[in-house]
């Protein structure tokens, strides 16, 4: 299911939901209103997620935290 960003035209809320393409639209979770217009979403640059991945393993990983790491990646203790 995409997830997609919405703004109500009633009280100017923006919201995500995920919907499916056979879903109805969905109504603004602030005032209740529908018809809720779909917003462009920014797309993540090519090529540039694994960069962010190793970036946030090392951020982690100087925290102590190792749950993003598969099991043969985690340190040996």
């Amino acid at each position: 299911m995409p997830l997609y960003s919405y703004r109500c035209k009633a009280c100017d809320h923006g919201f995500e939901t995920l919907v499916r393409f056979s879903d109805p639209a969905p109504v603004c979770p602030s005032c209740g209103a529908g018809e809720p217009v779909r917003q462009l979403s920014g797309v993540a640059a090519e090529g540039k997620s694994g960069a962010v991945i190793q970036s946030a393993r090392k951020m982690a990983a100087r925290e102590g935290h190792f749950s993003n790491y598969s099991r043969s990646e985690r340190p040996k203790r």
